[in-house]
């Protein structure tokens, strides 16, 4: 699939600065790429204009800026910067993961019910944005090939 987001430096790779204080590179939305595309048998697509990965056609994880809506329901709170990832994951990993408050996960209210954490890359630690795309990618692939990945290691 063609890339067309351009030549931007947000969408380049990692860059040098404060990463909302994790201490290393900022991540960008081609590290996110190359990270789930790594994982078995991904396929990379398109929805709406934005970037989608997916495991026998099943997205787990997808390039989610804000709507007009969503920021208008941030009301005074300012919505986060930079490029945003939404990834699918269990029932009981979403609670986990948002309740454990780690730098840069976050959701909102279209999300509510939904299986799925929003993460603002300019915020998150490149090892959690790691393990919560295998866990997204684990919660949609097949039965027999989550269980092989798992035999495996998780070596990405």
């Amino acid at each position: 699939m063609a890339d067309d987001s351009g030549s931007s430096a947000e969408n380049a790779g990692p860059s040098r600065g404060d990463a909302g204080g994790v201490g290393e590179d900022r991540l960008t939305m081609e590290a996110t790429a190359c990270m789930a595309l790594a994982l078995p048998e991904v396929a990379e697509g398109q929805r709406r204009g934005t970037r989608t990965w997916s495991i026998h056609g099943k997205c787990f994880a997808w390039e989610r800026p804000f709507t007009k809506a969503d920021i208008k329901r941030f009301g005074a709170t300012v919505p986060p910067d930079g490029p945003i990832v939404a990834v699918r994951v269990a029932d009981l990993t979403e609670e986990a993961v948002l309740a454990a408050q780690r730098a840069g996960f976050f959701t909102i209210p279209h999300f509510e019910g939904y299986a799925a954490v929003l993460i603002a890359l300019n915020q998150v630690a490149t090892a959690d944005l790691h393990d919560v795309l295998i866990e997204g990618w684990l919660a949609c692939a097949p039965p027999t090939l989550a269980e092989q990945y798992l035999q495996r290691g998780r070596d990405v």
